[in-house]
């Protein structure tokens, strides 16, 4: 079975409750809105009592062209049977390559994962989405949650507390746009259009699986984040701070209550979302020098009391070397992509 309703991917998907978000129906429709085209893609042999699926991202280019990603996925077992399907797909629409980046850490043995490499893939050399990052884990107490986090964040929460920092959840995306761009300004990063972030908490937040909450100060808004959740996992996605009142520490507190609303949900875990792809040791001899790159993000994060993981590699499946190699290319000069 080829490409299928997306309606019938939700139907898939209901039999892996912990499957990653990007991999469900309302992220490819979000997807849609922004220029890509999503297309799922199901293989069910009922002799091997097996099925596994993917949600593919295709970007349309010049000439007819595409270039295709399957964000943390494929979803179920025996991949192998899955892509003669997915190939037909990409052909269909003169895929140059198609990115897989598994939801599998490293670490942990994947028969599925280990195979690629001989079934027609080559390591990535670029990832979409940080492959290292920090999991707080939820499925205890609160007050154990609180033990294990750095002795400072600990206390910036309760100063923010005490100094009445008050947490609300809202719809206002105005609010929260503003405090992107501050946040931009600041720390010199890119962000997305307001209309993106509008966009995401309609899709999401309708169904509990998406939090808009902001850290507010005498009615002044001093910080924001999206915090969304699927299944038994939550996610840090988006979030920004005022110039104002930074001593007041109100992103300790915005994301201490984040986590509450995760765990309050019935998640177990709460994915910080991207740190420096360096090791535990480097990580921490460095991180009160660096500012580059998520390197000053690293030194908020890790106060939270997370336990350090990196996803596997990513995989490239080339359909059309030659232009594969202008890709490369272009990512060593370092220009735009549309991946």
């Amino acid at each position: 079975m080829p490409k299928i309703h997306p309606r019938d991917w939700t139907e898939f998907l209901a039999s892996y409750p912990n499957a990653h978000i990007l991999q469900t129906e309302a992220w490819g429709h979000f997807k849609t809105d922004f220029g890509w085209k999503a297309v799922q893609v199901i293989s069910r042999h009922d002799l091997e009592q097996s099925q596994c699926g993917a949600q593919i991202l295709f970007r349309y280019l010049s000439f007819g062209f595409s270039i295709a990603y399957i964000p943390k996925g494929p979803v179920g077992e025996r991949w192998d049977l899955l892509w003669p399907e997915v190939d037909a797909v990409c052909k269909e629409r003169r895929t140059i390559f198609l990115k897989v980046e598994p939801d599998l850490w490293e670490g942990i043995s994947n028969s599925d994962y280990a195979d690629l490499a001989t079934a027609g893939f080559q390591m990535s050399q670029k990832n979409i989405q940080p492959p290292r990052t920090l999991i707080v884990d939820l499925n205890c107490t609160e007050d154990q949650i609180l033990a294990r986090m750095k002795q400072k964040t600990r206390y910036n929460i309760r100063l923010a507390q005490r100094k009445g920092v008050v947490i609300y959840k809202s719809r206002d995306i105005d609010t929260f746009y503003k405090l992107m761009q501050a946040t931009s300004e600041r720390d010199a990063f890119g962000i997305h259009s307001k209309d993106y972030y509008h966009r995401v908490l309609d899709y999401f937040e309708p169904h509990g699986q998406c939090a808009l909450l902001f850290a507010e100060f005498d009615g002044q808004p001093l910080a924001g984040l999206m915090v969304f959740a699927k299944g038994k996992r939550a996610w840090y996605f988006y979030g920004a701070s005022s110039n104002e009142l930074r001593h007041l520490m109100p992103t300790y507190l915005l994301q201490w209550e984040a986590m509450k609303w995760a765990k309050d949900i019935g998640c177990d875990e709460y994915d910080l979302w991207g740190v420096p792809d360096e090791s535990i040791e480097t990580l921490e001899s460095q991180f009160l020098e660096r500012t580059d790159d998520l390197w000053s993000v690293y030194r908020f994060k890790r106060g939270f009391g997370g336990n350090l993981r990196r996803t596997v590699n990513t995989f490239d499946r080339v359909y059309r070397p030659g232009m594969y190699q202008l890709y490369l290319w272009i990512i060593r000069q370092k220009l735009s992509l549309p991946l």
